[in-house]
């Protein structure tokens, strides 16, 4: 094809295979053609670097009515994680009431997700995105504005500038669990976290390195979030003839997974081992021991992330970064004072 040529919807029905109408569709982010059609149009559209003419988008009208939300998580766990369930819940709540879709995108890195947040821009096909798991020097912030496209970071601190953030304050947070380990009296705490380059990762772990002020030795494992993981990691932590007498987890799957290891052990969790979460769920509640976890209104979370991003999308100027719901400590059974 010319590289003269603009390429139009008749070009990529015909190099797809598909009527104009399912392009039409898959571009525009609509119901009626199957997930694998939607792909193979979009990557068509983007091998082309296809962009709609300002006199379509005036007769489809400015907006395309979907807000994107692209998670770079295992698509094995994402499911496994109730943070997310509620979220996205929360999200869809939130966005329903003004007859807005959510076009939710798995991805594998942060590279295809800037990818995906370029592919949706040059179709047209999402007004606004939500941002979760914000890093340092995160490239995606840099990315959005440049692209122009609205967007809410769901992040760990106050922030300046665009995108905003609904932030929870996860250095707070994180002092209010471990403080309360080091309250108690423990003083050899592990950490099994998920992937280090994420922000809440690093500012949970440097509060637990920083209690070494406080005679508590810390220690930060690295994981992926999934209850494999976390059951490779707390089996190679118990096995240790010094191991810690308190294991945190990064989410509610992950602790239930330790908590599992620790009874096919005969480390009797509390007396032996508290073990606690950052994240909490009703199955925490239900398994025995109860784990002691952050609880925080994740479901409200969403609701006001979706809510701020309609808010950025209708707004000609940035708007300033806003406080999310702040998360309380649930002291359960299996936490106690060390017994050793």
């Amino acid at each position: 094809m010319s590289q003269a040529k603009r390429i139009t919807i008749a070009d990529i029905a015909r190099l797809a295979g598909v009527s104009p109408g399912a392009v039409s569709f898959a571009l525009n982010g609509r119901p009626g053609v199957s997930e694998q059609t939607r792909q193979r149009i979009l990557e068509i559209a983007e091998q082309h670097q296809w962009q709609p003419s300002s006199a379509a988008r005036a007769l489809v009208g400015s907006r395309a009515g979907v807000v994107g939300f692209a998670v770079n998580r295992p698509a094995r766990t994402l499911g496994t994680e109730a943070f997310f369930t509620d979220l996205i819940a929360g999200v869809q709540s939130a966005l329903a009431l003004h007859g807005i879709a959510l076009q939710l995108v798995v991805v594998s890195s942060i590279e295809e997700e800037m990818a995906t947040y370029r592919r949706w821009r040059s179709a047209h096909q999402v007004d606004g995105v939500i941002v979760i798991d914000p890093r340092d020097d995160d490239p995606r912030l840099q990315l959005l504005p440049a692209l122009a496209l609205p967007a809410v970071v769901i992040g760990s601190r106050d922030a300046s500038g665009d995108p905003p953030a609904i932030w929870l304050d996860d250095e707070a947070a994180a002092h209010a669990l471990f403080d309360y380990l080091a309250a108690l009296g423990h003083r050899e705490i592990a950490y099994v976290s998920g992937p280090a380059e994420f922000q809440h990762t690093r500012i949970r772990a440097d509060v637990l390195e920083a209690l070494a002020g406080r005679g508590v030795a810390g220690e930060t494992l690295v994981t992926d979030f999934s209850p494999a993981a976390a059951t490779a990691a707390t089996r190679t932590l118990l096995s240790r003839a010094d191991r810690p007498s308190a294991i945190v987890y990064d989410n509610d799957v992950m602790a239930i997974a330790g908590l599992r290891v620790a009874q096919e052990m005969g480390v009797a969790v509390p007396h032996a081992l508290s073990v606690a979460s950052f994240d909490d769920s009703v199955v925490t509640g239900l398994v025995h021991p109860s784990i002691t976890c952050l609880t925080r209104d994740t479901f409200a979370l969403g609701e006001q992330a979706a809510t701020f991003l309609l808010e950025r999308i209708g707004s000609a100027d940035p708007l300033p970064s806003r406080r999310g719901p702040a998360p309380a400590l649930t002291i359960r059974e299996s936490t106690a004072a060390p017994s050793r």
